[in-house]
C-alpha cells in the first residue's frame, strides 16, 4: 500500500502511525492496570499503597491491609487467570514482554496478531493482583505487536517492519514513563549487548514524542515520580562510584535469580508432566506466602513484603523522601529479587524493568542511608535522594546493557537533571563491572549476530574468500595449554579484549574455553583450577580451504564467536583462528577494494 512512496516517507509513516499506536496503547494499558490494582488491592484486599508521584503529605496516609492473608487468594486468582489465558492461546506471551519484542526483531519480524491484546489483559491481571513485575515490558510488546501488524497492513519491507518493531519497543516504554528521549533511544540500545540500531533512532524519535503527547494529554506530563531537589559536590563523587559496584552486584544477583527460578520451575513441571497452565499460580502462591509471612511478622517486615508486591513504585517514592529506614532498605532489593523471580520466572505476564529499577532505587537508598549515618558531614540526609535516583540507573542501566537510554530515562522519570554526572560515573562502573551478564538473553552482541542484518553480507563476497586468507595464523594466536590456571583466562580477557582461545597440547588442538566457560567462576569457584577442567573440548572447527560464507552460517547456527581453523589433511592441527570481526573486516575490506561500496 505504500509501494508510491520513497523510503523517507514510508519510515516517516511508520512512526507516525507507530507513535499514535503506542500512545494509545500505553493509555489503555495504563487505565487498565489503575482500575485493577483499585479493585483487587484497595477494595478487596484493604490496601492503601503508596503511589508513585504523590506529595510527601499524601503518600504518609499509606496503610498496609488490616487482613493481610486476603493478598494469598486474590494474587492466586490472578497467577492462575494469567496462566490459564497465556499458555491456551499464545505461550510466547508469557514472562516479560520486552526479551519476545527483541526476538521479534532478531528474528523474523513478526509477531502473532494476537499477542498485543493478550499480553495486555495478562500483564494488568498479574500486576494488579499483586504479582511483582513491572508495567513497560508489557508495553513494549504490545506496542511492538501493533507495528508488526501495521507492517503488515501497509506491506513494508523486511528491513522497515523490523525498524516499526524496533520504534514500537521504544515509543512504547518512553510513553509508559513519560520519558520520550530515554525511549526513542533505548529502541536503538536495547536490541544488542555491544551494538546500536541507528536506523532506529530518527522514527524512535517522532513516535516517542507522539506517543507521549497522546499519553500525557490523558495523564499529565509531570514526572513518573515527584521531584526531590538534590545538590552535590565533587568530594562526593566517590560515594556514587562505590554505590556502581553494588548495584552491579545486585543487578548479577537479580540475574543469576530471575534465570535460576525459572529454570528450577520449567525442569520441576516438566519431571513431573504438571501443566504448564498452572505454573504462574505456583509462583503467585509462593510470592503472596513470602509478602503475607512478612506482613504478620512485625510492621517493619510487613512494608518489606508490601514492597515486594507489584511494580513498587509507591515504595521507591517513599525512598525519595528518605521515608524508609536503613533496616527496611537493607533487605527490600532481596525480597523483589524473589517475588519478581517467582512471579515472572513462572511465566506470569509482567516486565522485569520496573523490579529491576525498583531493587536499583533502594539498593541506592540503603547505600546513602549507611553513609549518612558513618559521615553524616560528607552526606547529608537531603543527599539520600540523589542516591535512590542514581540507583536505578546504575543498576538497570548495567544489566539492560542500555546504559545510555537508561541514564535518559530515570533523569526524566525522576526530574532530578542534575544528577548527570554521578550516574554517569556510577553506570559506568557498573557496566564495566556486570558487562557479561544481561536480563535480556534475546540479545545479540552485535548486528553481525543479527537475522535482521544477515542480508546485509553479501553471499557472493563472503564466498569469494577462503578461511585460509582471513584467519590470524597459528604462530601469532594466542592459546592456553590444559594445565594452565583460569586465572590466566581473565588475565588475557583484560589484556587482550579477546573473549575466546584455544587449547592447545603442542600444536595439537584440544579445546577451546571462553567468557561463557568460565563465568561461573567469578560466582566463587576456584580461579586456580586448570583450564582443561573448563575448557570446551572436541569444539566445533573449520577447515582452512572453505569460505567466510560457511563460517558465518557454523557461527550463528551454534551462537559462537570463535572458529579453530584446522588443516585439510589433519583435523587436530590448529592452522589459525577466526573470529566474526575476522569476517566483518575481510567484507568490508573486499566491499571497499572493489567499488561495491561507492555504486549505485
Amino acid at each position: 500500500m505504500t509501494g508510491g512512496a520513497t523510503p523517507s516517507q514510508r519510515i516517516l509513516l511508520i512512526a507516525i502511525v507507530v507513535g499514535v499506536i503506542s500512545g494509545v496503547g500505553a493509555l489503555l494499558f495504563f487505565e487498565g492496570l489503575e482500575i485493577g490494582t483499585h479493585f483487587f488491592m484497595e477494595t478487596i484486599v484493604g490496601f492503601n499503597l503508596p503511589e508513585e508521584g504523590q506529595s510527601i503529605a499524601d503518600i504518609s496516609l499509606w496503610s498496609p491491609p488490616e487482613t493481610p492473608w486476603l493478598i494469598l487468594p486474590v494474587i492466586c486468582f490472578g497467577g492462575l487467570l494469567s496462566g490459564l489465558l497465556v499458555y491456551t492461546f499464545a505461550p510466547e506471551a508469557e514472562g516479560h514482554g520486552t526479551d519476545a519484542a527483541i526476538r521479534a526483531f532478531h528474528g523474523d519480524g513478526r509477531i502473532r496478531r494476537r499477542i498485543p491484546l493478550l499480553k495486555a489483559i495478562t500483564a494488568i491481571i498479574t500486576i494488579s493482583t499483586g504479582g511483582s513485575a513491572g508495567r513497560e515490558g508489557p508495553t513494549a510488546q504490545i506496542s511492538a505487536g501493533f507495528g508488526s501488524i501495521v507492517a503488515d497492513y501497509l506491506g513494508l519491507s523486511e528491513k522497515e517492519r523490523r525498524i516499526a518493531i524496533a520504534t514500537g519497543i521504544g515509543a512504547g516504554i518512553g510513553t509508559i514513563f513519560k520519558a520520550p528521549l530515554g525511549g526513542a533511544i533505548l529502541a536503538a540500545e536495547v536490541l544488542y549487548r555491544r551494538d546500536f540500531e541507528s536506523d532506529a533512532i530518527v522514527p524512535g524519535f517522532l513516535a516517542s514524542v507522539i506517543g507521549y503527547a497522546i499519553f500525557g494529554t490523558f495523564e499529565g506530563f509531570d514526572p513518573i515520580f515527584s521531584p526531590v531537589a538534590v545538590s552535590w559536590t565533587i568530594p562526593q563523587l566517590p560515594f556514587f562510584l562505590v554505590l556502581g559496584v553494588i548495584c552491579a552486584g545486585f543487578g548479577i544477583l537479580y540475574i543469576r535469580t530471575f534465570y535460576g527460578t525459572k529454570k528450577v520451575f520449567s525442569a520441576f513441571f516438566e519431571r513431573y508432566g504438571i501443566p504448564n497452565h498452572v505454573k504462574p499460580l505456583a509462583g503467585a502462591f509462593l510470592t503472596g506466602a513470602v509478602a503475607v509471612g512478612l506482613c504478620y511478622f512485625s510492621p517493619e517486615t510487613a512494608v518489606i513484603g508490601l514492597a515486594g508486591l507489584g511494580t513498587g513504585y509507591g515504595f521507591v517514592q517513599l525512598a525519595l523522601y528518605s521515608m524508609l529506614p536503613l533496616s527496611v532498605l537493607l533487605v527490600i532489593p532481596f525480597v523483589k529479587i524473589l517475588t519478581t523471580s517467582l512471579t515472572i520466572g513462572s511465566g506470569g505476564s509482567g516486565g522485569v524493568f520496573a523490579p529491576g529499577m525498583m531493587i536499583g532505587a533502594v539498593a541506592g537508598g540503603a547505600v546513602g542511608m549507611a553513609f549518612h549515618t558513618v559521615l553524616p558531614g560528607m552526606v547529608p540526609l537531603d543527599l539520600v535522594p540523589g542516591f535512590v535516583v542514581v540507583g536505578m540507573i546504575a543498576l538497570f542501566g548495567a544489566i539492560s546493557n542500555a546504559p545510555i537510554a537508561v541514564l535518559i530515562m530515570v533523569v526524566e522519570m525522576t526530574g532530578n537533571f542534575s544528577l548527570f554526572v554521578p550516574a554517569m560515573g556510577a553506570v559506568a562502573v557498573a557496566y564495566v563491572l556486570a558487562r557479561e551478564e544481561t536480563i535480556f538473553l534475546e540479545q545479540v552482541q552485535s548486528k553481525a549476530e543479527s537475522g535482521a542484518h544477515r542480508g546485509e553480507f553479501e553471499v557472493d563476497v563472503l564466498e569469494a574468500i577462503r578461511v585460509g586468507g582471513v584467519m590470524v595464523p597459528a604462530p601469532s594466536v594466542i592459546s592456553l595449554s590444559p594445565e594452565d590456571p583460569c586465572t590466566k583466562v581473565f588475565s588475557l580477557i583484560s589484556t587482550t579484549t579477546h573473549t575466546g582461545y584455544p587449547v592447545l597440547e603442542g600444536d595439537r588442538l584440544v579445546g577451546i574455553i571462553t567468557t561463557r566457560d568460565v563465568r561461573e567462576l567469578l560466582a566463587g569457584g576456584d580461579l586456580s583450577r586448570p583450564v582443561g577442567e573448563r575448557m570446551t573440548r572436541s569444539p566445533l572447527t573449520i577447515h582452512e580451504g572453505r569460505t567466510l560464507e560457511e563460517a558465518l552460517r557454523v557461527m550463528i547456527e551454534h551462537d559462537i564467536h570463535h572458529l579453530p581453523v584446522v588443516g585439510d589433511g589433519d583435523p587436530d592441527r590448529l592452522t589459525g583462528f577466526l573470529t566474526r570481526t575476522d569476517l566483518m573486516l575481510a567484507h568490508t575490506r573486499f566491499i571497499a577494494s572493489s567499488g561495491r561500496g561507492r555504486q549505485k
